[in-house]
């Protein structure tokens, strides 16, 4: 990424990327979404959270990549399977005010990192943290979307989230490569029906897409 011009915090280079991608953040959420990142450095130097070491670097790795889902969110209760530092699900609720999220995650140390996340940005009203297996999450009003990023194929995810899911719920999975994702798609079972968004981040060559995935209605 672009180095930062001089005297242009963290918290700007947030916001000029979320309004280059047509996202009209909360007010004050730039400054949390900094403030998450900053958590997200000082454990990552002792507990090796993600690849990503460079404060700088993750703002588009994970913040704007993240924040790429949000157009394909539907409905207020959501769950982030498998969210690892808390992408995207973190990043989302942050974007979201109006959404209540389960961040789930098996790994204990991410875990204990979400749940000390959620504490320290206030966000412990309307996000929780399920530290085990998104299959054995115990639920059974069901989640209105559920949020994958790096987590499984297509067609495993849908076998793993499908009982999460409430009547007219979603799986967002974000992916990589389209020609990869379409294959995928075409892997999976039947009773699903696809959508895949290509997502261009400026200064992000990596290819990425979005893929929704919702059930064919059996009326």
């Amino acid at each position: 990424m672009t180095p930062a011009a001089p005297g242009k915090s963290r918290a700007a280079e947030i916001a000029a990327g979320l309004k280059a991608q047509g996202i009209e953040a909360p007010a004050g959420a730039a400054g949390v979404l900094d403030a998450y990142l900053a958590l997200l450095a000082e454990w990552n130097r002792a507990y090796n959270l993600t690849a990503v070491r460079d404060p700088a670097e993750m703002v588009q790795r994970h913040i704007l990549d993240s924040a790429a889902a949000l157009p394909c969110l539907g409905g207020t209760r959501m769950l982030d399977a498998g969210s690892g530092a808390g992408l995207p699900g973190l990043v989302l609720a942050i974007l979201a005010p109006e959404t209540r999220w389960v961040l789930a995650e098996s790994t204990g140390k991410k875990a204990r990192f979400l749940a000390h996340a959620v504490r320290t940005l206030g966000l412990g009203e309307r996000v929780s943290v399920h530290a085990g297996r998104v299959e054995d999450y115990p639920d059974t009003a069901g989640f209105d979307t559920v949020t994958a990023r790096a987590l499984a194929e297509l067609p495993q995810l849908a076998e793993w989230l499908a009982p999460l899911l409430a009547p007219g719920g979603r799986i967002v999975a974000l992916k990589g490569r389209l020609e990869t994702a379409r294959k995928e798609c075409a892997a999976l079972g039947s009773g699903w029906r696809s959508r895949i968004n290509p997502v261009n981040l400026p200064g992000q060559a990596a290819e990425r897409c979005i893929v929704v995935l919702e059930r064919e209605s059996t009326g």
